[in-house]
């Protein structure tokens, strides 16, 4: 038999059984929508979250800072030594003092973060509002939004404002004791009013009050020692080399890709655990599939006696039922993803309205990977063909004679 003449047979039941093929693809199509809306709801949670903790350039990052015993100092000199090592591209240290802000007459508690202008974007941080810190614009600032509750005002009005700051340096007080791990330096705070205008140019999400400041423009505070450092390397292969020579100095290390590792890691479990889910209504569907192809047989047989008596070869007959089975799981599996991406969309849309009438920001809770869509249409056809392998090698085996007496 001709291939074209196979396809004709195999898709004949779409005219002479509508309403129970059309009901069987639509079981098929209910399992594969819940695999593809499950299975992309866990890589959407997956995407949404990396996105908003993480950059490329947070990835080749490691997070540098003191030991408790404080032996080793991160200074100007050590972070001098760490940016001549071979691998490393940028090196952006910070450090944190107390600060009282000024703003419309009004003052408050602070907590500074002086650094290099590429500290926040190594660190994966963006603005929810504004732009990060700039090497052109010194008197730039960025705040977090919880600096806005404090001098209560809403972060748009923020924006653009002019804040002067008051710092407080620790000064180092000689008591005459040896300093030791035991009985560090005691030091007191030294008040540093400030003229200078800085403009909020910038905020990023934080229930912390902190301002990030251009280090440059703090120049004249004399600060040397840093809090910590971001340490930017230029390979993800040279990541091991640099982490362990700064190990080697005694300072503390630890990067970012080590914590998004370990969420790529919980989110495959999750996704697994939801495809199972899937797995399960799919099964279900694939037991009604070879139902209607085990009813077919039945209701075929004096059709393939005679099919087979006129010369239809064994294999003629199998091909014909494979096709069959096969084609009712492709369609099941195309029409399983529109169900899945509309439900998606569905359920996106209403998450967000529900959020943006709490005031919350719009995100996107669903992803589909392209290969994961193309999979799970192979998937479906292939176990709308597994569904026809009984129903077919039965079908092949009819006796002609038996089936033309077959009522």
């Amino acid at each position: 038999m001709k291939f074209t003449d196979l396809f004709s047979l195999s898709t004949r039941m779409f005219k002479a059984r509508t309403s129970r093929t059309l009901l069987t693809v639509l079981g098929m199509s209910i399992g594969i929508g819940a695999i593809l809306f499950l299975v992309s709801l866990g890589y959407g949670l997956q995407k949404t979250l990396l996105e908003r903790i993480t950059t490329s350039d947070s990835l080749l990052t490691l997070d540098v800072s003191e030991a408790k015993s404080g032996v080793v100092t991160l200074n100007r000199d050590m972070v001098k030594s760490i940016g001549e090592m071979p691998g490393v591209e940028d090196v952006s240290p910070a450090f944190q003092i107390t600060t009282q802000g000024h703003l419309d007459g009004l003052s408050a508690d602070l907590i500074t973060m002086g650094s290099k202008t590429s500290f926040l974007k190594l660190g994966g941080v963006k603005t929810t509002m504004g732009t990060l810190l700039s090497d052109n614009d010194e008197n730039g600032v960025v705040i977090s939004s919880a600096i806005a509750q404090v001098f209560g005002k809403s972060v748009e009005e923020m924006m653009g404002k002019e804040i002067s700051f008051s710092f407080f340096i620790p000064v180092a007080v000689d008591t005459g004791i040896p300093v030791s791990a035991d009985q560090p330096q005691q030091a007191e705070l030294k008040r540093v009013d400030s003229d200078r205008k800085f403009k909020i140019i910038g905020v990023v999400d934080g229930s912390d009050n902190i301002v990030y400041l251009n280090s440059l423009a703090l120049e004249s505070l004399n600060i040397d020692k840093y809090g910590q450092a971001k340490v930017k390397c230029r390979t993800n292969a040279e990541m091991g080399v640099v982490r362990d020579k700064i190990l080697g100095f005694g300072l503390l290390v630890s990067s970012l890709s080590e914590t998004v590792d370990q969420a790529n890691q919980i989110f495959r479990v999750v996704q697994l655990v939801l495809m199972l889910f899937g797995i399960i209504a799919l099964f279900v569907s694939a037991i009604g599939m070879f139902n209607t192809m085990t009813i077919t047989l039945l209701e075929r047989t004096e059709e393939i006696g005679i099919m087979k008596s006129i010369g239809a070869s064994d294999w003629g007959i199998s091909v014909m039922f494979f096709m069959e089975s096969a084609i009712m799981g492709f369609l099941g599996g195309v029409s399983g993803v529109a169900i899945g991406w509309l439900g998606g969309v569905l359920f996106n849309t209403i998450i967000n309205i529900v959020a943006s009438r709490f005031g919350g920001q719009k995100v996107s809770l669903f992803y589909s990977p392209l290969w994961f869509v193309i999979s799970i249409i192979i998937f479906s056809t292939v176990v709308g063909f597994l569904t026809g392998l009984v129903p077919a090698r039965r079908a092949s085996r009819i006796d002609p004679l038996d089936a033309l007496r077959y009522k």
